[in-house]
This record gives structure tokens, C-alpha cells and sequence, in this order.
């Protein structure tokens, strides 16, 4: 039996941290890891599309990984995204993960060319290949990597002793199910773990049977996520979607920013918790003047739904 117990519950995906210069800031990353570990999440994603993995170079998400790991290794369950846009940078940063003792490493599948499944297959066991002591998380989010998680690939990606769950952030809920069903039918009942990935269904996600949840609005509310995930488990889930309402409608207040979502995150927690985690790099937009009453209403919207628990 594998130890499931360590991916079940809230994991924030980690935050790109920058200084002044628009450099990787590993004070920041270290800062909002101890901030989260405070906070009494489960475990952290880093390195994901929330770390705006596509846009850093190898060795600065390798300084970021190791960074975290200063500070939530034995309090946290870790997850390093690995995947790059071509498997040499991929499997380099797996063995690297490995190296500093990550819980597990994951993968979305190649972007921009749309490969066929074999291909796509030996793109994610090259990586795990590459850390053959640790897990593998196959992250399935069709809308932004252009390609789909398929029946098929994860039949063959089950193949793979490795292979433990799913990070789906896919819009249907009920992909969660189907995944479910596929790795509990290859490892057997509590061998293989799904992660509901759209915030804005965490709730839905969990009752269909996501085992727990990454999310890219979890560091800048825990406490809301945190609180749904009680309710879930004793079965208060009129409880819960009062608080996922509440989630949505600040989710759906960051998005009117001109800045991208984890600017006006970022910002926010500046002005919670004095975390300098610094904007985000281009080409997203980064905070204009404008956004400054967006980001106030939110940030006073967080306050009110946290006050309400």
C-alpha cells in the first residue's frame, strides 16, 4: 500500500517570488513557504503554472525547489512540476528533484505540438525514469497545454509503478471520476489519488471524489479552502458550498484586474502579511493604477469571508 494520506487536502500552488530587479527572490520563496506552513496547509505545488514554470529558466526553478525545501521539507508534502518544453530540461529537473527529496515530481504533457500518445507517454517515464525513487503526478489541464489526458494515455501511463495520481484541471467534474476508476482498477482502493485543479469547483471536486486539492487561489485565502475541506470530510457540504461561493465571487473580483491573477494576489499578501513576493514576468501584464481598487475590494473581501468561518 502506498501512502495516500500526504496528497489528501488543501496544496497551494506556489507563487513565482521576484525581487525589485524582476529576479527570483528565494527570501520571498522561503518567506511564503513558512507562511503557508503556518497556515496549516497540507503541502505546497511548486514550480506549476502558478510559479510561471514556462517563463524561468532551468536553474532558477531549480533555486526555487531547493528554496522551498529549506523550509518545508518534514512539514510539508511537496510536488515539484518538472515539465519543460523539451524532455533533456525535463529530465534534468526531475533527477534535481529528486535530489532534494521532493514527495513527488509532475508533468503537464508537451505543449504547443500536438504529439501522439506514445510520444507523450515516453516524454512523462523519461522524466520519472529520471527519479526512479519518487512518485509521479501526471497534471491534466487541456485548456492552456493544448492536450487532453485521454483514457488511453493513462491505461499506459499506469504501466508505470510510479504513476500515483492525477492533478486534473480539467473543467468536467466528472473526469475525476473517470480517473478514479481507471487507477483504482490498475493499483486497487487506496493506491491512487485525483486532485480536483479548478478553485472554482473545489467543492464539487471533493463530493465526486477528488482526494484533495492544488490550486492557484489557495495561498492568498487557505483559510476558506482549509474550511471547505473540513466540511467535506464530516459531511457538511451545504457548509461548504457557502464558503466556495464566497471563493468564487473573490476569484471572479482578482480576474477584473488588468494585472494578471497572481499579481493581484501577490499584492495582497503584501498587504496582509508584508510578504514582498514581488509582480510577475512578461508577458504577463503586470498591476496598473487601475487595479488598485480591484485589488482593495478583493483583499477586503477575503477579510469579510475569512471573519465569516
Amino acid at each position: 500500500m502506498k501512502d495516500i494520506t500526504k496528497y489528501q487536502g488543501v496544496i497551494p500552488a506556489f507563487y513565482a517570488c521576484y525581487d525589485a530587479e524582476g529576479n527570483i527572490s528565494t527570501e520571498g520563496v522561503k518567506a511564503l513557504t513558512r507562511h503557508l506552513i503556518a497556515k496549516g496547509v497540507k503541502g505546497v505545488y511548486v514550480g506549476g503554472s502558478s510559479g510561471e514554470c514556462i517563463y524561468q529558466h532551468v536553474d532558477e526553478r531549480k533555486a526555487v525547489l531547493e528554496a522551498v525545501m529549506s523550509e518545508a521539507k518534514g512539514k510539508l508534502t511537496v510536488i515539484a512540476h518538472v515539465g519543460c518544453n523539451n524532455t533533456a530540461d525535463s529530465v534534468e529537473l526531475a533527477r534535481h528533484a529528486e535530489s532534494v527529496g521532493v514527495d513527488a515530481i509532475a508533468s503537464i504533457p508537451p505543449i504547443y505540438f500536438h504529439l501522439p500518445e506514445y510520444a507523450i507517454a515516453k516524454y512523462w517515464n523519461d522524466m520519472s525514469a529520471a527519479a526512479p525513487n519518487t512518485e509521479f503526478v501526471i497534471y491534466n489541464i487541456p485548456q492552456l497545454a493544448g492536450t487532453g489526458l485521454t483514457m488511453s494515455l493513462l491505461r499506459e501511463m499506469l504501466k508505470n509503478s510510479n504513476v500515483v495520481a492525477v492533478k486534473n484541471s480539467s473543467m468536467p467534474t466528472q473526469d475525476i471520476q473517470m480517473f478514479k476508476d481507471a487507477g483504482i482498477a490498475a493499483r486497487g482502493e487506496g493506491n491512487f489519488v485525483v486532485f480536483n485543479g479548478p478553485d472554482e469547483q473545489f467543492v464539487s471536486g471533493r463530493v465526486i471524489g477528488a482526494d484533495g486539492g492544488i490550486g492557484g487561489t489557495y495561498a492568498v485565502m487557505p483559510e476558506l479552502y482549509l474550511a471547505m475541506n473540513e466540511h467535506i470530510n464530516k459531511g457538511e457540504i451545504e457548509a461548504a458550498r457557502a464558503i466556495q461561493y464566497d471563493a468564487d465571487r473573490i476569484i471572479y473580483k482578482m480576474c477584473e484586474a488588468h494585472g494578471n491573477l497572481y499579481a493581484v494576489q501577490k499584492e495582497i499578501l503584501r498587504r496582509m502579511y508584508g510578504l514582498e513576493l514581488g509582480g510577475v514576468r512578461e508577458p504577463m501584464p503586470g498591476l496598473i493604477p487601475e487595479d488598485e481598487p480591484i485589488v482593495a475590494e478583493a483583499q477586503a473581501m477575503i477579510e469579510a469571508a475569512i471573519a465569516k468561518l
